[in-house]
């Protein structure tokens, strides 16, 4: 699931039947703190491309062809930095169609939380936030769109020196999604944005990765109250309703192939350093999550699955 499985979406298409039942359950979230659980009801949608740019037809000596011949790595980087501008807006033409504002009782909601957007930057040695200016923190971590360059290859990267000027020069990049982003769109979007800034003696590949929309959880669900219970009942405190920035596939997954709605409901901490070396989960998140756990299906016994959400139309995100 997490590397975009081949297999998985169509095995849940094919076991449907067997597999389709009220909600799903997921584990792949965080608690508000160490000591107040969340429940996750907003999930960000995910595009991942890759982007090669080629010039000459081999590497070359900078010393015979510097000055004429063209790098593409110079014009990787005049383009991945036209993406945003001195705002922090994204400035691929149609890029925002289909983002939606924040209602104000979630907006109230989050503001409750008093979140400390100071803290959380410092916690990893930053101070001042690069998203767009005019949007809180933590607004931009849950329900804006970002597009981020996750790495840069090009050109001689060894130890010492090489007088070459690359024919080659990629990026990978991911679309954080929100509302009703279409990663293929978005997609296109792009595409479109790369070749008006692409000299005419350059040449681009695009390889995408799987997309996925972005999701979120009724705030009408019937199982939303017996899962805020059963971790009151083990924590002693409200649940906090909370957004997530990250993406988890097969929750859409679950929606599109099955119809169901999943209860996000994880025990990771803020610091466990997720993706990052000395990644690690707290003996505590185990006891309290199996114990929630415990709790939660219990609870969900109770619910009366009528009211659940009616399964929608199959569609496939784009490949």
């Amino acid at each position: 699931e997490e590397s975009g499985s081949p297999s998985l979406a169509p095995f849940l298409a094919a076991n449907a039947a067997e597999l389709t039942k009220d909600v799903a359950l997921v584990c792949d979230t965080g608690m508000w703190d160490a000591r107040r659980p969340a429940i996750t009801t907003m999930l960000r949608g995910l595009l991942g491309e890759e982007i090669i740019i080629t010039a000459a037809d081999r590497d070359l000596h900078s010393g015979m062809y510097g000055g004429p011949a063209r790098n593409p790595i110079r014009v990787l980087n005049r383009i991945l930095a036209a993406i945003h501008d001195q705002t922090g807006h994204i400035t691929i033409p149609g890029f925002y169609d289909g983002v939606e504002e924040l209602p104000p009782d979630i907006r109230e909601q989050w503001a409750a939380l008093n979140f400390d957007a100071v803290g959380f930057l410092s916690e990893v040695d930053l101070a001042v936030p690069a998203g767009e200016t005019d949007r809180a923190v933590l607004e931009q971590v849950w329900s804006r769109p970002t597009c981020d360059v996750n790495g840069i290859i090009g050109g001689y990267t060894g130890e010492g020196g090489k007088t070459v000027i690359p024919s080659k020069a990629s990026a990978k990049i991911t679309f954080r999604l929100v509302g009703r982003q279409d990663p293929e769109m978005i997609s296109d979007a792009f595409h479109k944005f790369v070749h008006s800034m692409l000299p005419t003696d350059c040449s681009v590949e695009f390889k995408i990765e799987k997309g996925s929309t972005a999701l979120s959880l009724p705030f009408d669900s019937p199982y939303l109250a017996p899962a805020k219970a059963a971790l009151r009942s083990e924590f002693g405190r409200d649940a906090a309703l909370v957004g997530c920035g990250g993406s988890i596939p097969i929750v859409g997954d679950f929606k599109r192939k099955l119809g169901m709605d999943s209860l996000l409901i994880g025990f990771a901490l803020n610091d466990d350093r997720i993706h990052s070396p000395n990644e690690k989960y707290n003996v505590s998140s185990f006891r309290h999550g199996i114990r929630s756990w415990a709790r939660l299906l219990e609870a969900l016994v109770h619910v009366d699955a009528a009211a659940a959400p009616a399964p929608v139309e199959d569609e496939e995100p784009v490949a």
